[in-house]
């Protein structure tokens, strides 16, 4: 397997071919030449500011081509990214600046006042490097930032250095007690584990030098093949991140969003004008909106030409097959695939629908060859089509752990008879033919659109209010998300609490995608002997006040 530094990698493709588009962010593109030129100058910056191999540089920006710079930059000094969600609140972000250990932030201008709030706690944030857009003020100079082209202007690109396979990077996901855990991947694991999203979906044979990947990237360039792909989800998302890394490591072009929000007409122009040929998305939350967008367009007589679509990616969250069908109705060329996987690695199972074929009777999800089961007590693999459920396992390139977490890193990523398996913990059974059936997360983790939301935090956020005796977060199906968050609560005596209130606390407190959506109140709210929270009796509370 390749060994090299993405630096390394991208280093040697800006080099062959320098006039090729790399990002495209609305109207803005950016050639392989000058992503390389401007991330050189941006690692010099770091460099005299002292930041290098091992040290962790966050990112708390919305789509730009910054976002790609920084971390090009990151990795060229041997540094690890940070990815910080933007919809965290103040001290979700910094939990993951201080768990990370980060030394440097390159923040969005939009963030100022909260990354100045964040800046008081973590006093060992050093470094702070802001991007402005043109709608805002230049930096504030209180934060005692660095405006980034600034940082850029001011220093000559740095040469090329050794580095290695071993180079990390930080993916940060929601942890089973409800705080996001930084997943440790070297560049190495990480380019073998995106192999089959980039290279074997081409049929192209894995390259072994950074040489071989130029030499690759130019051939398609040449021959007209050359990607042109398109992320839906923030950069911040690891599915968005390592679409993008996939991309570039094929020479290819990464299409970005530019505004703040999701916008089905943004990214169905885009894909027009860019003749993008591949679309990453996060289940029907992403699917209906482009659905609806592409009727009121076919309905107002000015449908998109969205004819150079060769495959549309669904990770995260899967597809429904009524929005693979309406999709497919509209995309008749494009292949739709469907994974099961997981920042810490996999996928665990795909779902691959081609052209012409009824979703409906391609809905199942069949295992990877490097896909097992286990009995999550003795630790005995459990054989496909024996009916027993088990843990979903997955071996072949994965993390190297949880950033600072021996005990977790020890419970997720275990040795079995000598074979190193990643297991996050979703529980299935698998049957003789592969197909795949998902039984859940066994900490009871929500997917709602692709994010993940764990129920403690929820009602940690919800018990923060005076009038909350108590509560349970569930999930409960969505038609377009998944899962939403639905809380049950028990109020004071006197409480005239609504809904509403209930809601709009606990946005005040974290992420507002993880508020609930629906509230139940009951007298009491139900737990076992030992106090546990009982699930079970929650949704069904749930369930029966929707008359379900």
């Amino acid at each position: 397997m390749l060994s090299e530094s993405w630096a390394t990698l991208w280093e040697e493709l800006a080099e062959s071919q320098p006039d090729h588009v790399a990002v495209v962010v609305g109207d803005t593109h950016i050639k392989w030449s000058e992503l390389n030129h401007r991330a050189s100058r941006l690692a010099a910056a770091l460099t005299s500011a002292g930041v290098g191999e091992g040290d962790k540089v966050g990112q708390l920006l919305y789509n730009c081509p910054e976002y790609l710079e920084s971390a090009f930059a990151a990795f060229k000094v041997r540094a690890s990214t940070v990815n910080v969600n933007y919809r965290y609140k103040a001290a979700e972000i910094a939990h993951v600046l201080s768990d990370s250990q980060a030394t440097t932030l390159v923040y969005h201008s939009a963030f100022r006042s909260v990354v100045s709030e964040v800046g008081a706690m973590l006093p060992t944030l050093r470094l702070l490097i802001e991007v402005n857009s043109n709608d805002e003020v230049a930096t504030a100079e209180v934060l005692g930032s660095v405006d980034y082209e600034v940082a850029i202007s001011a220093n000559e690109p740095m040469p090329p250095i050794v580095r290695s396979g071993n180079d990390s990077l930080l993916l940060y996901t929601g942890g089973t007690t409800g705080l996001p855990k930084g997943v440790v991947w070297s560049h190495a694991s990480l380019f073998g584990a995106l192999a089959f999203t980039g290279y074997a979906s081409m049929g192209i044979t894995l390259p072994v030098s950074s040489i071989e990947v130029a030499s690759v990237a130019k051939e398609l360039n040449v021959s007209g093949r050359s990607p042109v792909n398109m992320t839906a989800p923030p950069l911040m998302h690891g599915t968005a991140m390592f679409l993008a890394f996939s991309t570039f490591v094929l020479g290819g072009t990464v299409v970005l969003l530019g505004g703040r929000k999701f916008d089905a007409a943004e990214l169905l122009r885009l894909v027009q004008r860019e003749k993008v040929t591949q679309v990453s998305i996060v289940g029907d939350a992403f699917a209906r909106p482009i659905v609806q967008e592409l009727e009121r367009a076919e309905a107002a007589g000015t449908p998109y030409d969205i004819s150079s679509l060769g495959r549309i990616v669904s990770t995260g969250a899967t597809l429904s097959a009524d929005m693979k069908r309406a999709l497919m109705q509209r995309a008749n060329q494009a292949v739709v695939l469907d994974m099961i996987g997981a920042s810490e690695g996999g996928p665990f199972a795909v779902s691959m629908t081609m052209p012409g074929q009824d979703p409906g009777a391609t809905a199942r999800f069949t295992a990877t060859p490097l896909t097992a089961l286990f009995d999550e007590t003795t630790w005995e693999k459990i054989p496909f089509g024996s009916d027993r459920s088990g843990v979903l396992a997955a071996s072949g390139p994965m993390p190297d752990g949880y950033f600072n977490d021996a005990q977790k890193t020890a419970n997720t990523f275990r040795m079995i008879d000598g074979v190193r398996y990643t297991i996050p913990g979703d529980y299935a059974k698998i049957d003789t033919d592969g197909t795949v059936h998902l039984l859940g997360r066994g900490s009871v983790c929500i997917n709602t659109g692709g994010e993940k939301v764990y129920p403690e935090e929820v009602e940690v956020a919800a018990r923060s209010h005076a009038q909350i005796l108590d509560c349970i977060a569930v999930g409960v199906a969505d038609e377009r998300f998944g899962e939403i968050v639905a809380l049950v609560v028990s109020r004071t005596d006197t409480s005239s609490l609504g809904a509403t209130d209930v809601i709009e606390h606990v946005k005040s407190q974290i992420a507002v995608y993880k508020a609930p959506r629906e509230v139940v109140f009951v007298d009491q709210v139900y737990r076992s002997p030992s106090g546990k929270a009982d699930y079970r009796w929650a949704k069904e509370i749930v369930l029966t006040a929707r008359g379900q």
